[in-house]
């Protein structure tokens, strides 16, 4: 949270258009945690953690954060959503399927992931209409205030995912689960909790806290900048094979079912039917992880 603030407050101080900002430097602070996470993970030699991470994260986004969201307070859908974020969405799902299907990740396609991550920014930024990611943070702390909360944040951050990646792997060793479930569990909630927390308080408050396009903005980011980053840093390898077999289906279960909960039951309104569909199919899924 003060990672992220304290980018949107540097970045209004250089008078970084709004729009700018929400799709780029908001994008990649909420997913920070599961950069850090799965880098840190990866490093540790954990890589099915690292990937895990990623794929529950996405499948979180959508089946916990989303689900929960629009069963307490519907969300009305707007064209870009399923003409613009969900077509880009579902590429880098397939793509992810694409490249890991031989069970590994390697630089050359880090790389890749990389350049669609450039790629889709821009498509964004260039497609996006005024008003339509308003951001309500105002650049009330001085720029040294800023800076010095990024650098406290970012530190934070860090320790924050080394303490969390050792506590998840010790606990699939003492329990027998593997990494793989640990990260698409317990791991891949915990990056998401940003997101699930805001959507909450916004529910509380009565406020537009989250969208379905920062959702789906949210899992563009998480394969194309976090799996392509981590990639880049060190390749990653498969170990279990339900991550391949399994694992990036449901993914893209949940990516593709967003598409026609948008226009059934009701058109253009995510609402509590969705929600309860949503979340039932969550809970199936994790509860299939553990028995």
């Amino acid at each position: 949270n003060m990672l992220l603030k304290s980018a949107v407050a540097i970045s209004l101080k250089f008078e970084i258009p709004k729009v700018l900002i929400g799709m780029t430097v908001v994008s990649l602070a909420t997913s920070a945690p599961e950069l850090i996470v799965s880098l840190k993970a990866a490093l540790m030699g954990s890589a099915d953690l690292a990937i895990s991470n990623v794929l529950g994260s996405n499948i979180a986004n959508i089946g916990l954060v989303l689900g929960l969201t629009v069963f307490f307070s519907p969300i009305k859908i707007s064209k870009s959503i399923y003409k613009t974020h969900w077509p880009i969405m579902m590429f880098s799902a397939l793509y992810f399927l694409i490249i890991i299907l031989d069970g590994k990740i390697n630089v050359y396609e880090g790389g890749i992931l990389i350049i669609f991550l450039v790629t889709s920014i821009a498509f964004l930024i260039k497609n996006q209409k005024k008003g339509e990611e308003d951001l309500n943070t105002k650049s009330v702390d001085s720029l040294y205030k800023s800076i010095i909360l990024l650098i406290v944040g970012g530190i934070c951050l860090y320790f924050g995912s080394e303490w969390f990646i050792a506590g998840a792997i010790d606990i699939a060793s003492y329990f027998g689960i593997s990494e793989r479930i640990i990260g698409i569990s317990v791991v891949s909630v915990g990056t998401s909790l940003p997101e699930l927390v805001t959507s909450l308080v916004a529910i509380i408050k009565k406020e537009k806290g989250i969208s379905l396009g920062n959702l789906l903005g949210s899992n563009i980011f998480n394969v194309f900048a976090v799996l392509g980053i981590t990639s880049l840093v060190t390749p990653l390898i498969v170990s279990d094979l339900n991550i391949i077999n399994f694992d990036i289906y449901v993914m893209l279960f949940f990516a593709a079912i967003i598409l026609p909960l948008i226009f059934f039951p009701n058109k253009f309104i995510l609402g509590r039917v969705a929600g309860l569909i949503i979340l039932s199919f969550y809970s199936i899924y994790i509860y299939n992880l553990f028995i």
